[in-house]
């Protein structure tokens, strides 16, 4: 394209004119990213994404079932008639009504929709956070409250687990004294640890946190426990999910619930059509078999504790307590979790290896929980690698 009042072609002579004969075009671009780009987000790596094809995949935390035929073809019918020349409907009190029926999300409660909870994690920020303010977490948990913290110009401050994983409620509560968040982040269950943080600790970081305390619920399915009946006891309080880890991934669709005075605030920063129409058809068609959704995550909950036990039966394999559709084992045989990594992804089992994302998770390697047929050949690999 040329540029207005330009005849076509004079904007590349104009380059051309402009650079040292025989200087290369892309140093030029380096030094012109250098120049422009933010230094601190040049400093980063892009989020990791294995590539997955042919292999058993339990590096995700994803369902590993598909849909049954019935609702394939029900979500089949809807998209059909899907108007993708238009765009979104402002209007979603229908979406906003079948998912509070569908989560158990209270009547006075108002929800905002988010394109994954990536993005509402980066409303929020958005929302709440000055440049400096401090976002806080227990860590290591969700990677993205860190990066949305630094892409948003906040402070990330993260708050060391204990020893064995667990929730340190003094230096959570101290940390908050001295930080004054803005934001507290608290995935319950955490990712990558899959501890759920009890009640009566969350209650008291609730009560000690100045500003707004999200209760990050994305694997509530696979839980006994969930914030969601009380979401407006406390003045201070939403609760994210995200229909991800329950066998629609491919949506990207997550969801805040929370005080409408809450939710009115952070709608204000939401993207214009945020959520797109085939997001929105097929996950009003879902949610229509929602008892399909709800047998496949109690099967992965019942396949979870033989698959730790069995783990934990492993030479050199520390399993850690999980409320979620994932384990996190330590390795500390004669292999290390770099190796033990390396070894599975060679026989085209992926996995999600930790053991150099922090001090406290040294040779630690997070397993989804599979499909019965995957989760044998994961333990079956797994003693041919042990035992070599």
């Amino acid at each position: 394209m040329s540029l207005p009042g330009r005849p076509k072609g004079e904007y590349r002579s104009a380059q051309r004119e402009g650079r040292p004969e025989g200087a290369d075009p892309a140093a030029s671009v380096a030094g012109r990213v250098a120049e422009t780009v933010r230094a601190d987000i040049r400093g980063l790596a892009a989020y990791p994404v294995a590539h997955a094809e042919g292999c058993i995949k339990l590096d995700a935390m994803e369902s590993p079932y598909e849909l049954p035929d019935a609702v394939r073809d029900d979500i089949a019918r809807v998209v059909r008639d899907t108007a993708l020349n238009r765009y979104p409907s402002a209007d979603l009190s229908g979406l906003q009504a079948a998912v509070k029926a569908a989560f158990g999300v209270p009547d006075a409660a108002d929800v905002l929709f988010g394109n994954g909870s990536d993005e509402l994690i980066h409303i929020m920020v958005q929302a709440c956070c000055d440049p400096g303010d401090v976002v806080l977490s227990p860590w290591p948990s969700f990677v993205y409250f860190d990066m949305a913290a630094r892409f948003d110009h906040a402070r990330f401050v993260g708050v060391p687990l204990t020893d064995d994983l667990t929730l340190d409620l003094p230096a959570m509560l101290a940390a908050i004294e001295e930080h004054q968040p803005k934001l507290v982040f608290l995935a319950t269950p955490n990712n990558p640890t899959g501890g759920l943080w009890s009640p009566q600790d969350v209650d008291a970081i609730v009560r000690a946190a100045p500003g707004l305390v999200v209760l990050d619920e994305a694997y509530q399915p696979f839980a006994d426990y969930t914030w969601m009946p009380g979401v407006l006891d406390a003045p201070n309080v939403v609760v994210m999910r995200t229909v991800s880890k329950i066998g629609l991934a491919g949506l990207r669709f997550g969801y805040l619930a929370g005080h409408p005075a809450w939710i009115a605030e952070l709608n204000k920063v939401r993207p214009p059509y945020n959520l797109n129409v085939l997001t929105q058809a097929t996950l009003l068609a879902v949610l229509r078999h929602k008892s399909v959704l709800d047998e496949q995550a109690a099967r992965l909950r019942a396949d979870r504790e033989p698959l730790a036990a069995a783990l934990a039966a492993l030479p050199g394999v520390r399993v850690f307590p999980s409320a979620a559709n994932f384990i996190l084992v330590r390795f500390s045989g004669k292999l290390d979790g770099n190796a033990v990594h390396l070894a599975l992804k060679t026989r085209k089992i992926l996995i999600r290896n930790f053991s150099n994302a922090h001090p406290l998770l040294a040779n630690c390697l997070r397993i989804s929980v599979g499909a019965p047929a995957e989760n044998a050949a994961l333990l079956s690999a797994l003693q041919e690698i042990l035992s070599a």
